[in-house]
C-alpha cells in the first residue's frame, strides 16, 4: 500500500504541484465555524453555486461524507505574486492550480484506478462561467464540479502541517491546495 501512496504523491508533484503528502481523514480537524466563515460571503460566492453553502449540503451531512474515507491526497501549489496585493495573480494564479487539480485527478482516475474518492478543491468551483444554480437548474457537468475544502470545514492550516506541508510560503506568495479523498484499493 505503501508504493500506491508514494506513487500518488510522485504523480501530484509531476502534475506541477508544489508539495503533495497523503493525509489520513481520521486527523482531519473539521471547524464548523470556517464553514459559517462562507456564510459571511467574503468570496463573493455564496447562493451561487451548486457546489457553495448552502447547495454543497449542511456541515454535518458534509463531514459525514468526508469521514467515509480512510485516507487523502494532499497537494499544495505555490504561486509568486507582485505584492501581497495582486488580486489579478492571486486569480491567474488560481487558474493555473485548478489546471493542477484537474490533471492529478485525471492522474488519480486514470492511472492510479480509484473511483471511490471524494475531490476537493480550492475555493469556488468555476468551471463554468455562469453556474446553473442561479438559473434553478440542474449542474451541467457535475463530474466537473468540485466543492472546496472550505465548504467542508476543513483546518486546512492544521491539516498542512500535519502532513509537513508549510503554510505560508514566503512574502508575496498565494497557496492553494486540492485535497482528493480515497479509500484504499
Amino acid at each position: 500500500m505503501e508504493t500506491v501512496y508514494d506513487e500518488l504523491v510522485q504523480a501530484a508533484l509531476a502534475a506541477k504541484a508544489d508539495y503533495a503528502a497523503i493525509a489520513e481523514v481520521s486527523a482531519i480537524k473539521f471547524v464548523e465555524e470556517f464553514r459559517q466563515a462562507c456564510e459571511q460571503n467574503v468570496c463573493r460566492k455564496y447562493n451561487t453555486n451548486w457546489v457553495c453553502p448552502p447547495a454543497v449540503g449542511a456541515f454535518a451531512e458534509l463531514k459525514a461524507r468526508a469521514c467515509r474515507y480512510a485516507h487523502g491526497l494532499l497537494f499544495q501549489t505555490v504561486h509568486q505574486m507582485k505584492s501581497s496585493f495582486d488580486w489579478q495573480g492571486m486569480m491567474a494564479a488560481k487558474k493555473m492550480h485548478d489546471k493542477v487539480f484537474r490533471d492529478i485527478l485525471a492522474a488519480v482516475r486514470n492511472k492510479h484506478n480509484l473511483r471511490d474518492i471524494l475531490p476537493l478543491n480550492a475555493g469556488a468551483c468555476e468551471f463554468c462561467a455562469k453556474c446553473s444554480y442561479l438559473d434553478n437548474e440542474p449542474c451541467r457537468f457535475p463530474e466537473e464540479a468540485f466543492a472546496s475544502v472550505e465548504a467542508y470545514g476543513i483546518d486546512v492550516i492544521q491539516l498542512e502541517k500535519a502532513c509537513g506541508i508549510p503554510y505560508y510560503n514566503g512574502k508575496n506568495t498565494v497557496s492553494y491546495v486540492g485535497l482528493i479523498l480515497f479509500n484504499p484499493i
